[in-house]
């Protein structure tokens, strides 16, 4: 529950602190004394949008700061999936920057919007006219019925297994897309391919063939050359190696004078040998070279047939040709098991379906079984809050799965006798609306583990008996729940285990909205203006009294029950 509300530098407020009580606070004043903008400032707390335009003093930074003792609520799991710091004594903090930059943090650790909300959706609920609107709403309706049948395990199951479904369909429906494009370009592809596994690619074939084919087509003059080097190294007569042996000869006769000569001769018959070696190579190259235009041609075809394949897949060399082979095979492979992987999917996604079909079944019965009991619960709680000609019909409609399951749920409701009942959007006052949403509050208050409820203004269009018996539901509610009202009715406010009193200070240049705890004699006197007005007279004083005391003893003995 919450046990202080800090508030600075927030609209019409500089600096406020609100202690309240564990059971039912009431909170009274005047309009336009600032209760809404306390709501405003709680509703920064559960993630609303903030607004610069908000601050009191447009140079300072506003803090908004919520510490709420959470010991008792199963909320441990929500801190662990956020990565947060789990304490007893949580402190929610939400700060706005005059430049307009906000921040929040949750046992001061900076957290985003979606985590802030997240955390503080368990912690409080707030009842505006707003929830009056979304009354209307099928979804919230929807919501309504599972909060009272406590199905967040069905429905946990359901949206597992309908997220795992609907992922499934996707990639089903996206490979039966890529194999309808596939398929267009299926033939295409297998003539490239098969084009180009005729033509027995090797890699980097191009450029031997191009250096073999300039060798052949200079066969001519590659083999002159060749034998005229054959000829200036091997010569019968005049010759490089005739010349060479005359000269190793000239040592062998005068090695032995010096050693120097013996090394210059060792030289020379090595050099000698080097060209004995090379001659013979230069011999056999000779007698390789044959001017063959036959292979020539041969060659110059393949070449022909390389480079159009190499243009026409735009690529430069052939290891890229192979490339483009290798993916031409890949996507006429796919095209042609895609068929089976097909199958294969499809029946994973009707497993799937199954599955989600069973939890959606399981969900609707969970739901359809609840919905004659919140029927009889409501139409009760609407005659006793004086609405005794009122019903509630609730009508269910399956339907092709959702993400909140298969069911549509429609409150239908009626406030007079004879009259059909028809969709509340349509039919219900402002004074309706908000008994209906009192009675319905009242019948989740121990479906859900929320600590604090805070009702504004859920009084609108009630009064004399009905506004005491709306009191009475909330005391009980404040059994098990802490619960801030704000009020304009002197019979609610007079049941609150806890009254303050918001106001505006003038006293300063700027007006400055300031809230107290209203002592007993202090609650007297302002049950008595509800009752009677700014100067109410001493029967109407005697009178809220009389009702006060009586209420606090009932107070007394409700808290001791707490």
């Amino acid at each position: 529950m919450l046990t202080n509300l800090q508030i600075k530098n927030y609209a019409l407020i500089e600096h406020l602190d609100f202690a309240p009580d564990c059971a039912l606070n009431i909170i009274t004043g005047e309009t336009g004394a600032g209760k809404s903008i306390m709501l405003g400032a709680i509703g920064l707390l559960l993630g609303n949008r903030a607004d610069t335009r908000t601050l009191y003093n447009p140079s300072e930074k506003c803090v908004i700061e919520g510490e709420f003792n959470i010991s008792g609520y199963i909320m441990r799991s929500i801190f662990e999936e956020e990565e947060l710091d789990y304490e007893e004594h949580c402190i929610i903090r939400r700060e706005i920057s005059p430049q307009g930059k906000t921040r929040a943090f949750v046992n001061d650790t900076p957290v985003n919007l979606e985590t802030l909300r997240k955390v503080t959706s368990q912690l409080m609920d707030v009842h505006s006219q707003h929830d009056n609107l979304l009354l209307g709403a099928n979804d919230y309706q929807l919501q309504i019925v599972d909060t009272f049948a406590q199905n967040h395990v069905f429905l946990d199951k359901y949206k597992a297994d309908y997220q795992t479904y609907n992922k499934a369909n996707r990639a089903y429906e996206q490979l039966m897309n890529e194999a309808k494009d596939s398929k267009k370009e299926f033939d295409y592809n297998a003539f490239l391919l098969d084009e180009l596994q005729k033509v027995k690619l090797k890699e980097n074939e191009l450029e031997g063939l191009e250096l073999e084919l300039n060798k052949l087509e200079n066969a001519e003059e590659v083999k002159s050359k060749l034998l005229l080097a054959t000829e200036y190294l091997n010569a019968p007569e005049q010759s490089i190696i005739t010349f060479l042996t005359s000269a190793i000869a000239n040592f062998n006769g005068i090695s032995s004078y010096g050693t120097q000569y013996e090394q210059l001769r060792n030289r020379l018959q090595s050099c000698l040998i080097e060209l004995k070696d090379v001659a013979i190579e230069v011999e056999t190259e000779a007698e390789e070279v044959e001017l063959d235009n036959e292979k020539i041609s041969l060659i110059q075809q393949r070449l022909d047939l390389l480079y159009n394949l190499l243009k026409k897949h735009q690529v430069k060399t052939d290891r890229e040709l192979i490339e483009v082979q290798n993916e031409l095979e890949k996507k006429v492979n796919k095209v042609l098991n895609i068929d089976e992987a097909l199958e294969k999917v499809k029946t994973q996604v009707e497993k799937n379906e199954k599955t989600m079909l069973k939890s959606a079944e399981a969900l609707s019965k969970s739901r359809m079984a609840v919905l004659p009991i919140i029927e009889k619960q409501i139409s009760d709680l609407l005659k006793d809050l004086g609405m005794l000609n009122a019903s509630l019909n609730i009508k269910n409609e399956l339907i092709k799965p959702t993400p909140n399951g298969g069911n549509i749920i429609n409150l239908l409701f009626s406030a007079n006798k004879g009259i059909k009942p028809q969709p509340i959007k349509n039919v219900a006052s402002g004074g309706e609306f908000s008994r209906l949403m009192l009675a319905i509050k009242y019948i989740l208050a121990n479906k859900r583990a929320l600590p604090t409820i805070i009702f504004d203004e859920i009084d609108t269009g009630i009064s004399g008996e009905v506004s005491i018996k709306v009191g009475n539901m909330m005391r009980e509610m404040s059994r098990s729940h802490q619960i801030i009202a704000i009020t304009h009715l002197h019979q609610i406010a007079a049941q609150g285990t806890a009254h303050y009193f918001v106001y505006k200070d003038n006293s300063s240049a700027k007006t400055v909205s300031r809230i107290k705890k209203l002592t007993n004699e202090e609650r007297v006197m302002e049950i008595a203006q509800m009752i009677g007005g700014q100067n109410p007279s001493k029967a109407v004083v005697e009178n809220a009294q009389e009702i006060l005391s009586k209420h606090l003893v009932e107070l007394t003995d409700h808290k001791l029950n707490l």
